[in-house]
């Protein structure tokens, strides 16, 4: 069976791109970013362009009439490089030679590619071929990449309230770093008295980590670890910019014990998570699977993650992650983001641009949740998506 056409399209209001809010929301409540050191741009990373982009959906039909799709972020620039570049290596393609058109598309993008939106497109092309392949065969993806390895998974909640994280039954809960180096010692012991007031709602057996996002240099991050050590932090994500190898490897050096360094949710492909290796610069690595390449991809990242005994646990997109986590013992559990604007109750992570979207019940999902063909999931009808370019 070939690929008879693509087509890319683009929706505006949550969905993948799960900072284009409409509304007020702890995702855009000053959470420390590295625009931070601006003060126009300190309170709301709207402000700065993070929703700039919204959401990419692919779509790849078949010969047959099937419908492969998957959504990442992207928006115009990924749907105008998804219809004038990617879509002549899909197209006449058989459904199988995932591997074949992966390899033609990144490397006919080097010369603007390699990361950034680029990958994105990349990444969202390839899931939608993983879902189209996954209803011609009528199997679930987890069954594709090797079966599933548990039963049951468990998740910690990315979100303003890990404690009410904790009474939907998860193991964890990741709080949004609020003060950076901008912010001076008053700001560190902000952030410090955040994690005492949590860890005193929590108790000492529920897992707590500060998200960063890229926000701090060096020192700040050193100072933070060590003086959140006395929380029981369980690990610091993403605390330097993303190309700073040489820092994070200086980071895992000075971190205190039994304290995790993590890191990846902004690197892309093999060849990026290999110099975070190379350089020891983590502990745990969280590739978005949508960003970093695709599954395509991730299985590469992942097998070279398990070679150095790294844990791979994908930055939170839905069920995209949720097949390949189940299939992989180097990925003990998983993420999810609490997308409620109060973070006080589980709602599908890509709402409403999915339907069908499993969502974690206590803090678990059993494999049953993922039993439907490729992904599982379907668009909502009722959501507009435009296509600003036909190729």
């Amino acid at each position: 069976m070939q690929i008879k056409e693509v087509r890319a399209f683009v929706v505006r209001g949550g969905g993948a791109d799960y900072h284009d809010q409409t509304e007020a929301h702890w995702i855009d409540d000053h959470i420390c970013t590295p625009m931070s050191k601006y003060e126009e741009y300190k309170q709301s990373r709207k402000s700065f362009g993070i929703n700039v982009l919204g959401t990419l959906v692919v779509e790849i039909e078949a010969t047959d009439g099937t419908v492969g799709f998957a959504v990442t972020t992207g928006g115009e620039i990924g749907a105008f490089i998804v219809e004038k570049h990617l879509a002549r290596f899909v197209e006449g393609a058989d459904v199988t030679d995932i591997e074949k058109i992966w390899d033609q598309m990144f490397n006919s993008t080097l010369y603007y590619g390699r990361k950034g939106v680029v990958l994105n497109a990349i990444s969202g092309v390839d899931l939608a071929l993983w879902d189209l392949l996954g209803k011609v065969r009528n199997e679930p993806v987890h069954k594709m990449i090797g079966g599933a390895v548990r039963d049951e998974l468990k998740f910690y909640a990315t979100g303003a309230r890990p404690d009410l994280a904790k009474e939907m039954g998860f193991i964890g809960g990741k709080l949004p770093l609020q003060w950076g180096p901008a912010d001076g010692d008053e700001g560190l012991k902000k952030n410090i008295e955040t994690l005492a007031h949590m860890r005193s709602k929590v108790g000492d057996d529920f897992w707590l980590m500060f998200d960063c996002w890229m926000s701090l240099d060096l020192n700040y991050s050193i100072k933070l670890a060590k003086a959140a050590s006395e929380y029981g932090l369980k690990w610091i994500e993403e605390a330097l910019p993303p190309d700073d190898y040489w820092g994070y490897a200086e980071l895992r050096e000075n971190i205190p014990d039994g304290m995790m360094v993590s890191t990846g949710e902004h690197e892309a492909t093999r060849w990026g998570f290999r110099m975070l290796f190379d350089k020891n610069c983590c502990d745990l690595i969280q590739p978005d699977v949508g960003w970093c390449g695709g599954l395509t991809e991730l299985l590469k990242i992942s097998a070279l993650a398990d070679a150095h005994n790294k844990l791979v646990v994908p930055h939170g997109s839905s069920v995209y992650s949720y097949h390949f986590v189940f299939t992989r013992q180097n990925s003990p559990f998983a993420e999810f983001l609490m997308m409620a604007p109060n973070a006080d109750k589980v709602v599908p992570m890509f709402n409403p641009l999915l339907l069908d979207e499993p969502v974690p019940l206590n803090g678990k999902m059993n494999i049953s949740a993922l039993d439907k063909p490729g992904f599982g999931v379907r668009l909502n009808p009722e959501c507009e998506l435009s296509r600003p370019y036909i190729h």
